[in-house]
């Protein structure tokens, strides 16, 4: 199946966001109108043939941080270009300031920049039995306040597209909606973009389905599994449980695309013969540099795409590793050696 790709300067939603600071959003980020630590080798040995394909980033002054990074976690700094944070306004097709220069200058509007491949990794990459890789890392205990996707390309790892939407709550009173986010995004300053944007999940749904629909990965039909494609997630959470829980919350029926995936820790113990709790786990032992703020969706999703890339240029095989059943709900665990 051909699927166009989509350049940096694409209308589409391309993009995954960083992290911004409160002063820097109200001065450049105009709400819309409506409304990386050494680690030991792995036993799998490899010689890690995309580290280039990683761009190193480097953490703002002390003076002038932005809003949601974590410094014990910066990246170091490289020569490649200097980090900045993306337009969470832009990530979900939002941003009207795409004609100032300072913002421009001050924030990221390009995926591409944070999820390059060189030709020569993914000339070692295995065949593999998908086409589409969507690596998707969801955001909220309680309901489910971010849902954002990454698709990649999974014979050539490159980044395709991206969609991102805060998710606003529709069984909380407005009070402890206001308590909830504060606690989940006020530590990162990007609370204020949560409130512009946020909308309900079955919009959501709606949105993304038109986005996968778009992409030729799914058709509206009743019982339809993706073309080609399985999410990517690091854990069976996302998707065993607190998919369905939500849309029961949402009085949504559990739509047929959620009903398999891969659970990246199984893929990685498999693989690697080596246990990893998560994402962090991961980026550590192979030496993949952190970018972004650990827990703000956007970049869990950035930096789980990036250990998405290395393993497949390491030579790994990705595939479904659990299927639900359509009738009884009922969750079947393909992989024999797994996280449990």
């Amino acid at each position: 199946m051909a699927l166009a790709r989509v350049s940096s300067s694409s209308s589409r939603l391309l993009l995954l966001p960083s992290s911004t600071t409160s002063s820097l959003l109200h001065s450049f980020l105009r709400p819309f109108s409506t409304s990386h630590f050494s680690a030991p080798r792995l036993s799998h040995s490899r010689s890690f043939p995309v580290d280039a394909s990683f761009p190193q980033t480097s953490p703002l002054p002390s003076t002038a941080r932005e809003e949601g990074e974590v410094t014990e976690e910066a990246p170091r700094p490289t020569s490649r270009r200097p980090w900045k944070p993306t337009c969470l306004y832009y990530t979900q097709g939002k941003c009207t300031m795409m004609d100032d220069v300072s913002h421009l200058e001050k924030f990221n509007h390009s995926l591409l920049l944070d999820l390059p491949v060189n030709a020569s990794a993914a000339d070692k990459a295995k065949p593999q039995k998908l086409d589409y890789f969507l690596v998707l890392d969801l955001e909220g205990k309680v309901e489910i306040l971010e849902f954002p996707v990454v698709m990649i390309d999974a014979h050539s790892m490159e980044f395709i597209d991206s969609f991102h939407r805060f998710v606003r709550p529709t069984g909380m009173s407005e009070q402890r909606i206001g308590e909830y986010i504060e606690g989940k995004y006020g530590k990162f300053g990007v609370d204020r973009v949560w409130h512009d944007t946020a909308i309900p999940f079955g919009e959501v749904l709606r949105e993304f389905e038109d986005w996968i629909g778009g992409h030729k990965l799914w058709k509206q039909k009743q019982g339809e599994s993706l073309n080609s494609a399985a999410f990517i997630t690091c854990g069976n959470w996302d998707l065993k449980t607190k998919v369905p829980e939500q849309c029961k919350v949402s009085k949504l029926k559990l739509p047929s695309y959620f009903m398999e995936w891969i659970n990246l820790k199984d893929i990685y113990l498999n693989f690697y013969n080596r246990r990893a709790t998560g994402m962090m786990t991961m980026m550590r032992e192979l030496e993949i540099p952190i970018v972004g703020s650990h827990h703000l969706g956007i970049d869990d999703t950035k930096n789980i795409t990036r250990v998405v890339q290395r393993m497949l240029a390491d030579g790994a095989v990705i595939q479904i590793t659990a299927r639900r059943h359509p009738d009884t709900s009922e969750v079947k665990f393909l992989f024999k050696n797994r996280i449990r």
